[in-house]
């Protein structure tokens, strides 16, 4: 066991698999030499050569191209865009190919390859830095979407992200990139895509979260327990496939869901949960579904930004009030 930030854990991960595993390459923004913004693949290029790791041209749209053919020729491929805005460019290839190759071509081809970005706010940075575009992703079919909220859960789902034949949009909340140490195995681990996370049981509230809002929530529910509300706390993990059963055990024990989720509310997965929520345990709700979320608005910048981030007081506010409903 070692004790890891996020950044570790995943540069871990990819160690591991770049180790054993001669198709996997690495390649992206300022990756190679720089070790990227965050320093994630900081060590790697020196360890396995510029073939391995390398430093690509600042063109998302043309990152992720050659990356879909370096996968439907044998290798598995982990590009890393800068940050979450500047997917974009990119967004042609991803929802128009490397989304769709499988079914196109009736399932010769796989697609195993992995986009990792950094996103969310909180870090007070610029325009297009601060964004939490998951529900964007995960609308797409052919795409599985991931949000580690750990350095433990973020190596285990890379690993397991980046031996999954499918395209995974790997999206790693940067405000506890370096936030959170926690004692992780030094050897392989995976945890499995689509499996949502129980982290604490309860029986008054369910509170759905993910990313670095599981922290915000978990200091809410502390405040709850000392007001005698009992929160079940789960960790999606994985924004699609998304673990329908966990929602439906939980809310039909608890009769009643809180949604919490850093994303523009409106049209988002905090939708989605909400309409599993009633499609699964309608009968079983004894209050209004209720979403904490981003305000329908462009994230402010550095001065304005703890406006728009949420807090734990808004979180228990809403837990409290479907509990007293």
């Amino acid at each position: 066991m070692s004790v890891m930030t996020m950044v570790k854990a995943i540069n871990n991960a990819l160690d591991i698999k770049l180790k054993e595993d001669s198709t996997v390459v690495i390649y992206g923004e300022d990756v190679g030499v720089e070790g990227g913004v965050f320093r994630v693949t900081e060590g790697l290029q020196k360890k396995y050569g510029v073939e391995r790791v390398f430093d690509s041209p600042l063109a998302e749209s043309g990152i992720v191209g050659t990356a879909l053919g370096m996968a439907v020729s044998g290798l598995r491929p982990i590009v890393e865009l800068q940050f979450e805005g500047f997917t974009f460019p990119a967004f042609n290839q991803i929802a128009s190919n490397v989304s769709r190759i499988q079914n196109r071509s009736r399932g010769k081809f796989n697609v195993p390859m992995v986009i990792r970005f950094p996103y969310g706010g909180g870090i007070n940075a610029l325009e297009h830095h601060s964004d939490s575009p998951e529900a964007l992703f995960a609308h797409i079919p052919g795409l599985k979407v991931v949000i580690p909220s750990t350095p433990y859960d973020a190596k285990g789902l890379m690993i397991a992200a980046i031996e999954s034949n499918d395209p995974v949009i790997f999206m790693e909340p940067k405000r506890i990139y370096r936030a959170i140490k926690q004692e992780v195995p030094s050897e392989k681990y995976s945890l499995p895509l689509g499996k949502a996370k129980v982290i604490q049981e309860g029986s008054d509230v369910t509170v759905v979260a993910f990313g670095a809002l599981i922290r915000e929530c978990q200091k809410a529910i502390a405040m709850g327990e000392e007001a005698g509300i009992s929160v079940e706390l789960i960790d999606l993990r994985t924004i699609y496939p998304i673990d329908r059963e966990t929602i439906r055990k939980s809310v039909r024990k608890t009769g009643r869901i809180v949604v919490v989720a850093e994303a523009h509310e409106s049209f988002s997965v905090g939708s989605e949960l909400i309409a599993i929520a009633n499609e699964e345990a309608f009968l079983y709700l004894e209050a209004p579904p209720r979403r904490v979320m981003g305000f329908d608005t462009i994230v402010p910048l550095a001065q304005g930004e703890h406006y728009f981030i949420i807090h734990p007081d808004r979180i228990f506010y809403e837990i409290e009030k479907t509990f007293k409903f």
